[in-house]
């Protein structure tokens, strides 16, 4: 992993909190030049520190949507393809690899529990998949 500098960490900072700031309201907050800020996104995106650009939707958006957990044990020298696999299931939003009793960790958006139905057959059907455990999110509390 690279160590990034106090500049980065505090543009990274910044950039979590608002993607879309422009670079001359970095560079004004940073306190640095407008070419300084570029060239260190430049750099930050080349080292695959920063992998992209999102959109962060406000949480009634995505009022009516079922979000769940999968925890995912998978067979001995599958993870990488495990992991492919899972990627093409759109309803993953994100997967992690962990340590404990569990392989990966899927978080699920589902619009109904049809489809939460669907995309649990489609998590089994994965190859090198051993084992699963979902559980649905009921209330979520702000911390």
């Amino acid at each position: 992993m690279i160590e990034l500098t106090v500049l980065e960490h505090k543009l990274i900072t910044l950039l979590r909190e608002n993607s879309r700031t422009s670079v001359s309201a970095l560079a004004e907050e940073l306190h640095v030049s407008r070419a300084t800020v570029t060239k260190t996104m430049a750099r930050l995106e080349n080292n695959e520190t920063i992998l992209g650009y999102t959109v962060r939707t406000h949480k009634s958006q995505a009022a009516g949507l079922l979000h769940a957990t999968s925890c995912i044990e998978v067979e001995n020298r599958t993870t990488r393809y495990a992991i492919a696999q899972l990627k093409g299931i759109p309803e993953i939003r994100a997967i992690h690899t962990t340590n404990g009793a569990w392989d990966l960790i899927a978080e699920l958006e589902c619009k109904d529990l049809l489809d939460f139905d669907r995309v649990l057959r489609k998590i089994r059907e994965v190859q090198g998949v051993s084992n699963s455990q979902t559980s649905l999110h009921l209330n979520s509390v702000e911390c």
